[in-house]
């Protein structure tokens, strides 16, 4: 979880756990056992590469599908977000301009100063382990300590910790104990490997202004051990070439947090920290304190941002891949920023439950693991909008529970009508509809899980049709009637009950012989014609061509908005059933005193125009026919929607119908 939006290359490593009463007792050595190297537990993992490939996911992991985390510690005080520990040094930072403001200049008023802050007074470990539980999570995280170097556990290697400043108490284990009481496994993530590099602002000052020169806090040798010493020397975020007194002050740090806590997952923000003896040590040290909690069983999960080939869980953050993987994975987001954001907050700029819930279905059908961050506010407490998301997973588990957890990937993830590129920071880019249909099995079940209600009251999965092999049963998960259904040559035709039986995804559990997927046309992601020939091509399915159009769906809001640029388009693939005219309607959103932009809607050479008149608000539509399009034939066609570069001003596209016209 690397908070904001680092390039892959630079996504890696550290974060700690430092933390300090203001200057009350004199800073220690960084690490106590820089001389020498620290045994490692004794077991069947050595610190080898060849060692190492012996590891085994655990059942428990594979089978949990879903885990909540907590990202919190004293950064979360002055609730502005993510990286505030080192954003309050950065002058151009609004974190900075946030700080002076509130607590003063950082050359008097540091980080250091915002740790004693941090009280933790409403916190409830218990009642939030509850609402996790009830929420479908089967593994609990906590952030063990972030870049800002301070440890949330009972650290025996340095003073800033929880149990020796701020709340006085011992996190990691009240966590722990919490995570037990309520059957989940418990993990926690390290963030160390990047601290060094994270604190290097700190040691700076302003360039102007009335305090230029004067150094920040970072500075003061007095608090060494919070801010580092060796930061300077390093080449960036992600540094495996760290001095080895650095790399031993991890090693030795988080051997510590292992041999106190025995964590069922350790996730380091990072690759391997590092990819060299200190990070197999640890690796080997990791496994083998496991088997021995276990009695021989391995049970320990590992988790960075680095492909292993076996030898561990690959992270991706705020992120999905775009296949099945061969090896368990794991996607880590959050409702909203990674620490407590008030601003977010108050702009209810959360995920939403249906978000959330489509993104697991669609991670757990191509092997992955979802763990979501509910950031708690520096009291311990969730706000309103985090309760009513944990709320709505609660009241969809029960019912959709079995598609998901135990399960394991079928012989293709899925059909829908877009294609996206896999990897990390891509989570922006998701848009399910109805016409999305993942698939997960459990022993000879197969479901199909549709991440939306159609309007058709239908559902089409194309990849059981007759030449996947023989249905036999149909059942929709939560609805008790029967189900009409038929296997035709062009897919399974599921007709839907009128009432919902839950929210956001619909399970269908199928019983087959021998299914295997159909083979799709080339034309699979096409926006296909519903019974009466009619088209309807939605901002969730569009093709965003340039970067200011975005996908936003929020409260009324589903719409592509933020449309800034003349140059950037839309555009949709379609398949029209039959040849003739296509009367073409645009469906739309305008702020008043934001009308006047002129588009097009565009087909081959066949163009039409309009021009955007006011609605109540950019969450109120207005349907405009644009006119009339011929398709000379049946087939795919692409139709894009494009701004006019002489008078363009931004709109709010929901969709773009296209009804068959009758000779």
């Amino acid at each position: 979880m690397i908070f904001r939006r680092f390039s892959w290359i630079l996504l890696a490593w550290f974060s700690c756990g430092l933390l300090a009463e203001i200057g009350r007792c004199a800073a220690p050595p960084i690490a106590a056992s820089v001389q020498g190297k620290s045994e490692i537990a004794p077991g069947p993992f050595q610190p080898t590469e060849e060692s190492l490939k012996q590891y085994k996911y655990p059942d428990w992991f594979r089978d949990a599908k879903l885990g909540i985390w907590a990202v919190w510690g004293p950064e979360a005080v002055p609730m502005q977000g993510d990286w505030y520990a080192r954003r309050l040094y950065e002058p151009n930072d609004p974190a900075y301009k946030f700080h002076v403001a509130n607590y003063g200049h950082p050359s008097k008023f540091g980080f250091k100063d915002i740790i004693p802050l941090w009280k933790a007074e409403k916190w409830d470990p218990d009642r939030l382990m509850g609402l996790y539980q009830k929420a479908g999570a089967k593994y609990f995280c906590m952030i063990a300590e972030h870049h800002d170097n301070f440890d949330c556990w009972n650290s025996t290697h340095q003073r800033w910790n929880s149990v020796n400043m701020g709340p006085k108490r011992d996190i990691a284990g009240e966590w722990q104990k919490a995570a037990r009481n309520h059957g989940l496994r418990f993990g926690m993530t390290e963030h160390l490997a990047a601290s060094w590099w994270f604190y290097a602002a700190a040691k700076g000052s302003d360039k102007t202004g009335p305090l230029a020169g004067t150094p920040y806090d970072g500075a003061d040798p007095k608090f060494a051990d919070l801010y580092w010493t060796d930061n300077l020397k390093s080449k960036g975020y992600y540094d495996p070439t760290a001095l080895d007194s650095v790399k031993q002050t991890w090693f030795d740090r988080i051997k510590d947090m292992i041999d106190r806590y025995h964590p069922d997952l350790l996730y380091s923000d990072s690759p391997l920290p590092y990819p060299d003896e200190f990070g197999r040590r640890l690796l080997a040290h990791y496994y083998n304190d496991s088997a021995k909690q276990h009695d021989g069983r391995v049970e320990a999960v590992y988790n960075c941002k680095q492909d292993s080939g076996g030898k561990w869980v690959q992270d991706l953050e705020r992120g999905v891949m775009d296949r099945i993987s061969p090896y368990p994975w794991q996607t880590d987001t959050c409702v909203g920023g990674w620490y407590y954001d008030v601003n977010l907050a108050n702009a209810h700029g959360y995920k939403s439950t249906e978000t959330v819930i489509q993104m697991l279905c669609d991670i757990v059908s191509k092997n992955g693991n979802l763990l979501l961050n509910f950031p708690p506010r520096p009291d311990g407490t969730l706000d309103d909008d985090e309760l009513k998301i944990l709320a709505g997973m609660a009241a969809w588990m029960p019912i959709n529970g079995e598609a998901i957890f135990g399960t394991r990937p079928w012989k293709i993830f899925g059909e829908g009508a877009r294609k996206l590129q896999g990897g990390m920071f891509n989570e922006g880019n998701l848009r399910y509809t109805a016409k999305d249909i993942r698939f997960t099995t459990k022993g000879e079940t197969l479901y199909a899980i549709a991440l939306g209600w159609p309007e058709s009251g239908k559902i089409q999965v194309r990849s059981l049709a007759e030449a996947a092999g023989k249905v036999t049963g149909v059942t929709l998960l939560g609805f008790s009637g029967d189900l009409k259904w038929s296997q035709t040559a062009d897919g399974l035709i599921v007709t839907l009950p009128k009432e919902k039986p839950c929210e956001h995804a619909f399970a269908m559990k199928i019983i087959g012989e021998k299914l295997e997927p159909a083979p799709l046309p080339s034309s699979e992601t096409a926006v296909q014609p519903d019974s009466d020939g009619k088209i309807l091509l939605t901002a969730s399915e569009a093709d965003i061509h340039g970067n200011t159009p975005q996908y936003e769906r929020s409260g009324e809001k589903d719409q592509i908005g933020f449309w800034a640029n003349p140059n950037d388009f839309v555009a949709w693939n379609l398949k029209a059933a039959k040849a003739g005219g296509y009367e073409v309607a645009i469906t739309y959103s305008c702020q008043p005193g934001a009308e006047g932009s002129r588009f097009s809607v565009e087909l081959g050479d066949q163009k039409l125009t309009g021009t955007s008149k006011p609605t109540q608000s950019w969450a109120t539509y207005r349907t405009e026919s644009l006119g009339k399009i011929t398709l000379a034939t049946p087939g795919v066609y692409t139709l894009a929607v494009k701004p006019s570069a002489e008078n363009w001003r931004v709109i709010g596209l929901k969709s773009v119908t296209l009804a068959p016209v009758t000779p």
